[in-house]
């Protein structure tokens, strides 16, 4: 890229690199818009257009950009520490464009599928390079705001853009609604992201400087396996990221149809699908930030088993306002521990390799949505979609627990070296206390 693109003499801070925070919290509104509109009508086009019954296939849309996701958030990862941030985030964007076309044309389900992987690429290259170009401008002070407000600003789209498309669809027809929101978030995403976001990446450098008493050279193998096991702390952030995704892949390709199921209209499907991001996407504001005055362990556990809690209440009750308190209870839940998640990771990787740490720590949670496609799906056919529902807030609840046992507190003080949330000669695995 070119020189102009880079920020001189780099500070770092929020209220230093306000202007482009802000383009970028605006810039992840964006990527979350282009997903909300199929959290609503996707699994009803699966029924209702495409004649789909087997809950396993109409939520193999969900398989295919849970698992191209993934792989796109290593990529953006590693990329972004060896080409930049900027470079990563546009391939995203253009990714982007085709998505609502395919699906306004799609003749076939298959159509569906293969817009998905374009989906895929997208939120898995724009979203992780928001995410790790916002960790770079702050560095280590409010890395918790940080990422409540990027995370908010992700979800808050997804929300709106799920309640405009119950809105749009009812007069104008599902398809030309999602072509209508998408392909507009997709041109303005572009667009913003070409002429007016700068590269980061000189930011996580000034950080790296002031750690640079520390080893830190890591092949992407050694990377991979810390992320992934031998830090507990990063393991434990890892798995749980994952079972959220997965219980969040049940919300959007099981909850439509259930609500869909009782009775209720387009209009109040889409007021609860709407809620359920919305409420996350809004505690996200006040979680990030408490997450860097009380750490990050105790809203990662409570979140976890409130979102189980909140899971299982949502297949117990039976009227719309039971179903609007379940999906308050769930957002509350996810938002306590989605920026917590990442702040975490920031906390522990050290900045010159913490681009290729988020992408892997990505790769495991966005996996939860092919898992969760496939383990809903399954247990919707043989039981029924009640019962899968239930099972997946089981799991959540039991996940809280096993990150009470294995994490430790990521939060340090300002002098404190992030060296001491390495894994020590004695702590390699998770198998050693």
């Amino acid at each position: 890229m070119p020189s102009a693109n880079i920020s001189p003499a780099p500070k770092l801070g929020l209220l230093a690199n306000w202007q482009q925070f802000g383009l970028l919290v605006l810039v992840n509104g964006f990527v979350g818009a282009m997903v909300g509109t199929e959290r609503l009508l996707l699994p009803l086009l699966a029924v209702h257009d495409f004649r789909l019954t087997s809950r396993v296939a109409i939520l193999s849309f969900l398989v295919t950009f849970g698992l191209v996701k993934a792989g796109a958030n290593l990529f953006a990862g590693r990329c972004s520490d060896r080409v930049g941030r900027k470079q990563v985030l546009l391939a995203g964007w253009f990714a982007g464009l085709p998505v609502p076309i395919l699906i306004y044309f799609a003749p076939t389900w298959s159509w569906i599928v293969a817009a998905n992987v374009f989906l895929g690429i997208n939120q898995g290259l724009a979203w992780s390079t928001t995410v790790i170009m916002k960790i770079d401008l702050v560095g280590p002070k409010r890395r918790g705001l940080a990422m409540g407000l990027n995370e908010a600003s992700g979800y808050l789209a997804v929300s709106l853009s799920a309640l405009c498309a119950g809105y749009l669809s009812a007069t104008y027809g599902a398809r030309m609604a999602m072509l209508g929101i998408g392909e507009s978030v997709a041109i303005a995403g572009l667009c913003i992201s070409a002429f007016f976001i700068l590269e980061s990446r000189t930011h996580a450098e000034v950080e790296a400087r002031q750690h640079g008493e520390i080893a830190q050279s890591k092949s992407f193998k050694e990377i991979l396996l810390l992320t992934s096991w031998r830090n507990r702390t990063l393991f434990s952030v890892s798995f749980a990221g994952m079972v959220n995704n997965l219980n969040d892949g049940t919300a959007w390709g099981l909850f439509p149809l259930y609500f869909a199921s009782r009775g209720l209209s387009i209009q109040k499907i889409g007021v609860l699908v709407a809620l359920y991001p919305a409420v996350w996407g809004l505690g996200q504001l006040g979680t990030g930030a408490l997450s860097d005055r009380i750490g990050r362990k105790m809203l990662i556990v409570g979140g976890m088993v409130l979102q189980g809690i909140a899971i299982i209440l949502l297949t117990a009750f039976t009227g719309f306002a039971g179903w609007v308190l379940a999906s308050v209870l769930l957002g509350i839940g996810t938002s306590m521990v989605y920026p917590t998640f990442l702040a975490a990771i920031g906390d522990v990787a050290h900045p010159s390799w913490r681009a290729s740490a988020v992408g892997i720590y990505r790769l495991w949670r966005d996996s939860g949505y092919a898992i969760g496609a496939i383990l809903a799906g399954v247990l919707a056919d043989a039981f029924g979609t009640r019962r899968a529902i239930a099972a997946v807030g089981g799991l959540t609840m039991l996940t809280g627990l096993l990150v009470a046992l294995a994490m430790r507190e990521t939060l340090v003080q300002q002098n404190s070296s992030v060296a001491s949330l390495l894994p020590a000669a004695g702590e390699r695995g998770i198998r050693h206390k």
